[in-house]
C-alpha cells in the first residue's frame, strides 16, 4: 500500500470519527437500503399465526403472497430452526430439506416442487428474511401423514407426523390464507379489495344511455303506502322519493353500492347529477340484481297496508348492507325505524 493510499484511509477514519452517532447510523441505514435489490419483495403486514399451541411468524408480501418464516415453518413441524444435512436427491434439488428424505419421495406430489421454493423477502423493518408459501404447510403435512399411513416413516420422523396431525386439525375449518390474513391484519385490505371487486361487477365506469328501469308500479305503490295523491299527468315527483329509493333499493343491493354511486355520479354546484344512478349499473350483474330486487320490493309493497309495515317486512327480508337490523319494531303508525337522510337519487 502506497503512502497516498495510507493517507486516504487515515483521512476516511478521521472523517468517520468526526461524525455524530446519529449521522453514522443514518449512513449505515442508507448503505443497507442500497444493498437491497428492488426485485426482493417487501412485507406489508406481519403477525403470528396460532394453531393450538403452535405459533408461526407469518407475513403478507406487497404482491399479495402469504408466507410463513423458514424458522417458524421448521419449528411447526417439530424440526430444528435450521435444516442440517440436506442430502438432496439428484433430481430434487429444489425441495426444502424437510422433504428430501428418500423414504418420503413416493408421497410427494409432482407439483409440490413448484410451490416449495424458498422465498426471500424483506420484513417491515427492512431486515432480510426467508420463508415458504403459506399454502405449502398443509401439503407438507399431507406428505408425512401419507407416509405414516403406509408405515414408511423412520423412527425420527414420527414426531413430525404427530405435529402434522395437530396442524391439519387446526386448519380443517379455516383456510391457511385466511388465518395469515387475520394474524397480520391483512384481512382489512383483503375485505376492501373484495368489496371493490363486488362494486366493479355491479357498476360501470361511465353512464350508459338512459333506459326505463323502475316500473311505474314501484312509484304507484310508494304513493299509495305514503297516502299521497297520484297525479298521472304530473311527471315530477317529490324530492323525498329519491331518499326513499336510496334506502329501499340502492342501500340493499350490495355493500357500498350507494356510496360508490354517489362518488361516481356526484351532484354539481346546483345540486343536480349527470344522470340517474341506475345508468351506472352493469348489464351483466347490476341491472339483473336491480330488477330482481325491485320485483321483491313491489311484492312487499302490495302486501303492506302502510309505509311502516312495508319497511318492517323489507328490513327483515333485505336489511340494508352494513346496517344493524332493528330488533324492537315500532308500532304501526310510528315513524319508521330506518334513516332516510341520504341524498336524493333516482
Amino acid at each position: 500500500m502506497g503512502e497516498k493510499d495510507s493517507s486516504k484511509i487515515k483521512g476516511g477514519v478521521a472523517r468517520a470519527e468526526a461524525l455524530s452517532p446519529e449521522r453514522r447510523k443514518d449512513i449505515a441505514s442508507q448503505a443497507a437500503r442500497a444493498r437491497w435489490d428492488g426485485s426482493i419483495p417487501i412485507a406489508t403486514h406481519e403477525g403470528v399465526l396460532k394453531i393450538g399451541a403452535i405459533e408461526i411468524p407469518c407475513a403478507v408480501l406487497a404482491d399479495g403472497r402469504r408466507v410463513l418464516t423458514q424458522s417458524g415453518f421448521m419449528q411447526a413441524l417439530g424440526r430444528a430452526r435450521q435444516a442440517k444435512g440436506r442430502g438432496h436427491y439428484d433430481a430434487d434439488a429444489n425441495l426444502p430439506a424437510f422433504l428430501t428424505a428418500k423414504n418420503l419421495k413416493p408421497y410427494i406430489p409432482s407439483d409440490l416442487e413448484v410451490t416449495s421454493s424458498q422465498i426471500e423477502f424483506r420484513t417491515t423493518h427492512g431486515t432480510r428474511a426467508f420463508g415458504y408459501a403459506a399454502e405449502l404447510l398443509p401439503s407438507v403435512c399431507d406428505v408425512f401423514l401419507d407416509a405414516e399411513a403406509a408405515d414408511a416413516l423412520a423412527h425420527n420422523q414420527r414426531h413430525i407426523a404427530e405435529q402434522a396431525k395437530i396442524l391439519i386439525r387446526g386448519l380443517a375449518r379455516v383456510g391457511i390464507a385466511a388465518l395469515v390474513d387475520e394474524a397480520t391484519g391483512y384481512q382489512e385490505v383483503r375485505d376492501r379489495q373484495a368489496l371493490q371487486a363486488i362494486l366493479d361487477q355491479y357498476l360501470r365506469k361511465e353512464l350508459a344511455a338512459w333506459a326505463k328501469r323502475f316500473p311505474d308500479e314501484f312509484y304507484k305503490e310508494m304513493f299509495r303506502l305514503k297516502g299521497w295523491p297520484m297525479n298521472p299527468v304530473r311527471v315530477q315527483r317529490p324530492g323525498v322519493v329519491g331518499k326513499y329509493t336510496n334506502n329501499i333499493v340502492y342501500e340493499r343491493l350490495a355493500p357500498g353500492i350507494l356510496e360508490e354511486l354517489q362518488r361516481r355520479n356526484p351532484k354539481d354546484e346546483k345540486g343536480n347529477r349527470r344522470g340517474k344512478h341506475h345508468q351506472l349499473l352493469t348489464d351483466e350483474v347490476g341491472h339483473p340484481a336491480l330488477a330482481q330486487h325491485l320485483y321483491a320490493v313491489i311484492g312487499f309493497m302490495r302486501a303492506a297496508s302502510d309505509w311502516e309495515s312495508f319497511l318492517r317486512m323489507l328490513d327483515r327480508a333485505f336489511p340494508r348492507k352494513n346496517a344493524t337490523l332493528e330488533l324492537s319494531l315500532p308500532e304501526v303508525g310510528a315513524p319508521p325505524a330506518v334513516s332516510l337522510g341520504q341524498p336524493a337519487a333516482g
